[in-house]
């Protein structure tokens, strides 16, 4: 009898944070006032802790091996023999399942788009309700299926698509509650999960040393000086495309303020000491753990919410 709290440790629970990308059409649409998009961008959240869960069980399943090599991914479920193969097919099943569930049966479709599009915009053409929601599950889906059977193994390609699988959960916050995301801000969000990618293949690389390539293939393809230089691009990147953003044309006409620049020395410090603590602290493995963990991450994080709740708040 497989106890609950595997199943539980399975599903990977502590890392539904992720999904919190999500939510940020609600803060940067102005649309925590309106309890239907509100509703909306839950049920997108949802959808996608029981898609990403079902992914983390496929992931478990193919890196089975290669985890009971690693010392402390050795325990998982799956890799300790706790889940059959047959339980964690049915449990994957069940949670693609409800994931497409949530968007059929949601109020999602009842959301309108804030503003009808410009004539031939790509916006015309977009699928309506909890149908773009839909397409952008099956999409994140596929994609790391693929990741698993072999994409994890290609160097930089591995990163680019955990990144990607974020620009689809602001893709889904932002069209479940009917507005169009910004492209400084899909820029941004792509340069800070690129960050924490690379962050991640060095905290491993730095972890398991010469071995490294026994648990994961794609360390053998990267080395601690070229990753460092991928950091370093990654956040500079961070920095300038967010601070473009704030100061942005379409951002001041959007959110009828040009204060959003106060929240920019949160990003910068929330950088650095992200930096501090995987140079010289060899984190990095478990970007939501190491960032919960750290109260100077934790209070940056805090600060950057409350003053931007403020500005906008002001604003409106």
């Amino acid at each position: 009898m497989i106890r609950a709290s595997t199943l539980v440790r399975l599903l990977r629970p502590s890392q539904w944070s992720k999904n919190a990308f999500v939510m940020v059409g609600l803060l940067f649409g102005h649309a925590w006032q309106d309890p239907h998009r509100v509703l909306a961008a839950l049920v997108a959240f949802a959808a996608f802790c029981a898609i990403a869960s079902a992914v983390y069980v496929i992931n478990d399943w193919f890196d089975r091996d290669r985890d009971r090599a690693h010392p402390r991914k050795r325990n998982r479920p799956i890799a300790s023999g706790e889940v059959s193969g047959p339980v964690a097919a049915v449990l994957v099943v069940a949670l693609v399942a409800l994931a497409f569930w949530l968007t059929a049966a949601a109020p999602i479709a009842s959301v309108q788009l804030a503003a009808a599009p410009a004539a031939g915009s790509a916006g015309s053409t977009w699928l309506a309700g909890g149908g773009r929601l839909a397409v952008l599950l099956a999409t994140y889906l596929a994609m790391n299926v693929a990741y698993s059977v072999g994409v994890k193994h290609v160097p930089i390609l591995d990163c680019t698509l955990i990144a990607a699988g974020f620009m689809l959960r602001i893709l889904a916050g932002t069209w479940a509650i009917g507005i169009e995301p910004s492209r400084w801000l899909i820029v941004c969000s792509l340069s800070l999960t690129l960050f924490l990618a690379f962050s991640k293949r060095r905290a491993e690389l730095e972890v398991l040393g010469e071995g490294a390539g026994g648990h994961r293939r794609v360390l053998d393809h990267y080395s601690l000086p070229l990753l460092d230089q991928f950091l370093a691009i990654t956040a500079t990147a961070v920095l300038v495309t967010y601070s473009v953003y704030t100061v942005s044309p379409d951002t001041i006409a959007l959110h009828k303020t040009d204060q959003l620049f106060w929240t920019v020395p949160f990003v910068l410090y929330g950088l650095f000491r992200y930096l501090y603590i995987v140079f010289q602290r060899g984190a990095g493995g478990n970007p939501t753990g190491d960032v919960v963990r750290d109260p100077h991450m934790v209070v940056a994080a805090v600060a950057w919410l409350a003053t931007t709740a403020l500005v906008l708040r002001a604003a409106s």
